[in-house]
């Protein structure tokens, strides 16, 4: 009986990879597929406690539009007044929006009282 030379065989995966380079958009896949392993050991910036909340406030105080959505601060204020005065009913737009930037105004100092106390590397306003 003769010998015959046999082929070796492929390994599948090879295969599947050299398809996967013939397709189209196997570059995109495949550079997804590095950027996404590069981005899974990259570590996120880490930021000094304190230091994202003066960024938000500085970025808060340029703007000159309200913080608070105008419809829920007035259904909250015509329930609390309707709890304490069941009597007061109507509440003029003018007075609703004046109460509003007081509450405003208000929390705005205390956010200022805090960042003072941050300054002074305390945890609690007192």
């Amino acid at each position: 009986m003769a010998r015959t030379k046999k082929s070796a065989k492929r390994s599948s995966s090879k295969r599947k990879f050299a398809a996967a380079a013939a397709a189209p958009n196997a570059t995109t896949t495949l550079s997804s597929y590095l950027t996404a392993l590069v981005k899974e050991s990259k570590r996120p910036y880490r930021f000094k406690p304190g230091t994202r909340a003066l960024q938000q406030i500085r970025r808060l105080q340029k703007n000159v539009k309200l913080l608070i959505p105008a419809a829920p601060f007035i259904r909250t204020v015509k329930e609390i007044s309707n709890r304490l005065a069941p009597e007061v009913t109507c509440w003029q737009a003018e007075a609703l929006q004046a109460l509003q930037e007081a509450a405003e105004y208000y929390i705005v100092l205390f956010e200022d009282s805090m960042l003072f106390a941050t300054h002074a590397k305390r945890v609690t306003l007192s």
